[in-house]
């Protein structure tokens, strides 16, 4: 089932905050709806975000009364200003926006003749996206071995993408080629994304899950509990990948432990350009620290930090896992180097 699609000028997306009690579903018809679904992480998960982005561009054009190429480049480019403004940190959805800004200007003749470009490069991105990830999939199951423990942080599979997912992609692979893993999820505070999503999907495939605090990591690595790790990313920079806030802690336990440390990511993650002091990580809202189901847990006047990602260096990455094959450290160096990411 895809978590986003579109219907005939509306966009049908779950809505990942009632999961896993109840499955709804937003509809959308404004892209100001769809930038507040990403800033509410109703709909969250950098590819997912991505996509998401593209087709908030998309209601945009497709609803616009506009007449004149102009005038609807014009309502277009508001539409993209408001989708930057939303999550900072995720690269997918800056490197959607500016595709579909790409092809817009580019095409010539009247405004119609932009509305469809814009729309059906959307759905196209949003089928590349099942694509990339079943490539992922496919290269990352190679390094899962038959009977291995997974531990996986944070949300990285149908619900973060468009279908099929990434990291859990990778596992979900493995499940499907015959191999008998098990996966460990870490709960992931303060959303609960490990908890709510990574366990409700890996339970409806009947993939083994079990679930653990974020504290426990250390736990089950040193009693060698887990064989592997792996885990999405909201951005790889050249020198560090960005991800939910606790992968960095994770990479530094699965390095002193042995444990190899695999990224699933999409190349619409990289930003090879950049470095890790150029990243802005996203600061949440302390009440997601200070509160659970709207219920206060900390004393009143108690300050919370709340940043959603961390960076962890390129040192304690063993491999990157995207659509084109396993990468390692130095053939991504290669990448930046020759422009083609």
């Amino acid at each position: 089932m895809r978590t986003i699609e579109w219907k005939d000028g509306t966009i049908i997306a779950v809505d990942q905050t009632k999961l896993p009690n109840k499955t709804s579903f937003l509809k959308m018809k404004e892209c100001q709806q769809v930038a507040s679904a990403i800033q509410d992480m109703k709909i969250r998960g950098a590819p997912l975000i991505g996509v998401a982005a593209a087709y908030g561009l998309a209601l945009t054009a497709h609803h616009s009364k506009a007449k004149e190429k102009r005038e609807l480049m014009r309502e277009i480019e508001n539409s993209a200003e408001i989708l930057r403004k939303t999550r900072p940190t995720a690269m997918n959805l800056f490197w959607a926006v500016d595709r579909i800004m790409k092809r817009a200007w580019e095409t010539p003749g009247s405004a119609e003749a932009v509305t469809r470009v814009v729309v059906n490069e959307a759905k196209k991105m949003a089928d590349e996206d099942i694509q990339a990830n079943r490539k992922i999939g496919e290269h990352g199951a190679k390094l899962i071995d038959d009977g291995d423990t997974v531990l996986t942080h944070c949300n990285a599979g149908r619900l973060a993408t468009v279908d099929y997912g990434t990291a859990l992609g990778v596992i979900r692979a493995a499940w499907e080629q015959g191999k008998h893993v098990r996966v460990m999820a870490t709960e992931t505070r303060p959303q609960l994304q490990g908890a709510r999503l990574t366990a409700y999907e890996l339970k409806r495939d009947g993939i083994p899950v079990t679930l653990i605090t974020d504290g426990m990591v250390g736990y089950v690595m040193s009693k060698r509990l887990v064989n592997k790790v792996v885990v999405g990313a909201d951005r790889i920079v050249g020198d560090a990948v960005v991800n939910k806030v606790g992968t960095y802690s994770i990479a530094v336990l699965a390095h002193e432990h042995g444990v190899p440390f695999y990224v699933a990511a999409p190349m619409s993650t990289f930003d090879l350009a950049q470095s890790s002091k150029d990243v802005i990580v996203e600061e949440r809202s302390p009440k997601e620290v200070t509160h659970f189901c709207s219920q206060k847990i900390a004393p009143r006047g108690v300050e919370a930090l709340n940043p959603a990602f961390d960076v962890t260096p390129m040192k304690y990455v063993s491999v990157i896992i995207c659509e084109t094959g396993v990468l390692s450290s130095t053939e991504l160096k290669g990448l930046a180097t020759s422009g083609r990411a």
